[in-house]
C-alpha cells in the first residue's frame, strides 16, 4: 500500500500541480464573483455533481457514471443561460486591466471571512417606535447569501446600524419609505430596495405589498425579513417562505437571536 502512494506520488507531473493550482484558481474567482448572489448555491450543486460524477466513473459504475455524464454534458447549455449575467461579469472582469494582479493577493493570503454580529438591539427598538406610530416597514437582514442584487436595486447607505437613522428612512414622507431596508455585515447597506414578490397561493389575499415581498425574498434566499404594518401597526417577521405575525417586541429579539447568533 506505501509502495503504491509513493509511486502515485512519484508520478505526479509538475505540470498537474499547475493543472490543480489553475482550477483552484478559477474555482476561487467564480466563488468571489457569485458569492452574496442565489446563485452560488447553484454553483455548490454543479461542482458537487461533477465531484460525484468522477468518483461514480472512478469507481466503474458504468450505468450511473452515464447518467451523470449525460446530465452534466445536456445541462451545459442549461447553465449559460442560467448563467448569463454572472459569465458576463467574469469575462468583463477577466478584461480588465489589473485584474490578476488584484486577485493574486488574495487568492495567495486567503482570508475567512466572519459576518459581524448584527445589533439586534438598535432593530428592535426601531420597530417598536414604528409599530407605536404606525409606520409601516420592510427590513431584510441578509445572512450567507449577501443579496447584492437586490442591494443594487436601491440607493446605496451603507451605515452603521442606528434606530434613528431606521426611523428616518421609514417616515411617511421619506421617499425611501415605500422600499425595503437590507441589513448585512451589521450595516445598513441600501434602502428603497425592490425585492421579488411572492406568488404563493396560500398567502392570504389581505396581506399586502410588504408582507408578500418579504415572503418573495426568504423563499429564494437565507434572509430574515421584519415587516411593520402601516393599517396595523403589528410586527411580523418572515422566514424561509413563512411569516409569523403578530409579534410583541420581546418575541421579535427572541427570534431574531436564534435566527442571527
Amino acid at each position: 500500500m506505501i509502495e503504491l502512494l509513493i509511486t502515485g506520488f512519484i508520478g505526479i507531473r509538475l505540470l498537474d500541480i499547475i493543472d490543480l493550482l489553475l482550477v483552484a484558481a478559477l474555482l476561487y474567482v467564480l466563488y468571489n464573483l457569485l458569492k452574496g448572489t442565489v446563485a452560488i448555491n447553484i454553483f455548490f450543486g454543479i461542482v458537487a455533481i461533477f465531484l460525484i460524477w468522477r468518483i461514480v466513473k472512478a469507481l466503474e459504475m458504468d450505468l450511473l457514471s452515464e447518467i451523470l455524464g449525460a446530465f452534466i454534458s445536456v445541462g451545459f447549455i442549461a447553465l449559460i443561460v442560467i448563467f448569463q449575467p454572472e459569465i458576463r461579469k467574469f469575462l468583463l472582469a477577466l478584461g480588465t486591466p489589473g485584474f490578476i494582479r488584484k486577485k493574486r493577493k488574495k487568492f495567495l493570503f486567503w482570508n475567512l471571512n466572519f459576518q459581524n454580529p448584527i445589533d439586534i438591539d438598535q432593530i428592535i427598538l426601531a420597530c417598536q417606535r414604528m409599530a407605536d406610530s404606525k409606520e409601516g416597514a420592510l427590513i431584510v437582514i441578509a445572512q450567507r447569501n449577501e443579496l447584492r442584487q437586490y442591494i443594487e436595486t436601491g440607493e446605496i447607505i451603507d451605515a452603521n446600524i442606528s434606530s434613528q437613522l431606521i426611523e428616518n428612512i421609514f417616515y411617511k414622507n421619506s421617499p425611501l419609505h415605500d422600499g425595503a431596508m437590507i441589513i448585512a455585515d451589521n450595516r445598513i447597506k441600501a434602502a428603497g430596495c425592490i425585492l421579488p414578490v411572492s406568488s404563493s397561493p396560500e398567502i392570504p389575499k389581505r396581506m399586502g405589498l410588504r408582507h408578500r415581498a418579504a415572503i418573495g425574498i426568504t423563499e429564494q434566499s437565507d434572509a430574515i425579513a421584519i415587516i411593520i404594518s402601516e393599517q396595523t401597526g403589528k410586527i411580523a417577521l418572515s422566514k424561509e417562505g413563512e411569516i409569523f405575525r403578530s409579534l410583541q417586541p420581546a418575541k421579535l429579539k427572541t427570534m431574531l437571536e436564534e435566527e442571527l447568533t
